[in-house]
């Protein structure tokens, strides 16, 4: 199994409360590649509050994450460079292509791209960014998942949707991953979305909690979904990110817990360590493990950890050095 690090690169990530910034965000890349981690990950918000996570209105900043991702390509030369997930609607899907292209060039082939349907409205209104109703929102994302299909694979490419259209679209310079770069859709799993994962993505991801018995209910639903389209299921790439508080042992564990919850920009305070262990990636070594290998029983061949309370958030550093020691090479 791979394993793979989101990324701090919100206002809100850092323990030390300093703003997200680009030396920061490359800099914590080259130190997950330099523990062995496999992937970085970025998500696409031009702004975030954490109300959905229990936190206050407040809206953090961000960076733009293929952008970021590209000033991490030239400082890194191995960790997959990955996006969890980009908004379909952000921008305009053949071009969106173009710069996906560029960035598996900048980076060598190691370009892992992700895209969703968008949830948060707050930034749409922001951006003057029609905020369609969810069922055309996931149809703009089937649209947007066959261009990109086609234009990553396709010196040439035409489509004609009801959303997007594109004529004899020239995609020159092509990527450096062939047949192209992983398209991975991301989403909770419900049948529309597995339908568009079957039919023309190469994986699916979701996030942030979940127990192997839940995640097993939906893999039914992806399998249900193969068989209509005649696809193997096993031919699809399954990605999952946790929640993630790991510490050497049971003591280590507690404090570090402890200091999950008081640094986390969310209440924390009822939060327990069993608790949120049911559906995250809480524990000793010994304990991560045993977790992680009821997701690869299930077939997950790439987790994505973020070592915080709340996504694409670090409520200490030396967590890094712990699992890179103690989990990953048991995982490999």
């Amino acid at each position: 199994m791979k394993v793979g690090v989101a990324l701090p690169h919100y206002d809100f990530s850092f323990p030390d409360g300093r703003p997200a910034d680009v030396d920061s965000v490359v800099a914590f890349a080259q130190r997950a590649e330099d523990l062995g981690f496999d992937s970085v990950w970025m998500s696409d918000h031009f702004f975030l509050d954490l109300t959905k996570y229990g936190g206050a209105a407040t809206r953090y900043a961000s960076l733009e994450p293929l952008t970021t991702l590209a000033a991490i390509a030239m400082d890194t030369e191995r960790v997959r460079l990955g996006t969890l997930v980009l908004c379909e609607a952000f921008r305009h899907p053949p071009v969106l292509a173009k710069m996906a292209s560029t960035l598996d060039i900048v980076s060598e082939g190691r370009l892992e791209l992700g895209v969703g349907a968008g949830w948060y409205e707050a930034e749409y209104r922001a951006f003057a960014i029609p905020f369609p109703p969810v069922a055309e929102s996931i149809a703009r994302l089937r649209e947007t998942v066959d261009i990109l299909g086609g234009m990553l694979s396709s010196e040439r490419f035409s489509y004609e949707g009801t959303y997007y259209r594109v004529e004899d679209a020239p995609n020159d310079p092509p990527p450096v991953q062939r047949p192209r770069p992983p398209i991975i859709v991301g989403g909770k799993g419900g049948p529309k979305i597995m339908r568009i994962v079957a039919e023309a993505a190469d994986g699916w991801n979701t996030v942030w909690r979940w127990s192997p018995e839940a995640y097993g209910e939906r893999l039914a639903e992806l399998g249900r979904a193969c068989e209509r389209a005649g696809r193997d299921p096993s031919t699809v790439g399954l990605s999952v990110g946790l929640f993630t508080v790991v510490g050497a042992d049971e003591r280590d564990l507690s404090g570090r817990w402890d200091r999950a919850r008081e640094r986390a920009p969310v209440h924390a305070s009822g939060f327990s360590a069993e608790d949120f262990a049911r559906d995250a990636l809480v524990g000793t070594p010994e304990q991560c493990l045993a977790r992680i290998k009821e997701f690869e029983a299930l077939g997950v061949d790439h987790l994505i950890c973020t070592f915080g309370l709340v996504p694409f958030s670090l409520s200490d550093s030396e967590q890094l050095d712990v699992f890179a020691s103690e989990v990953l090479p048991a995982v490999r």
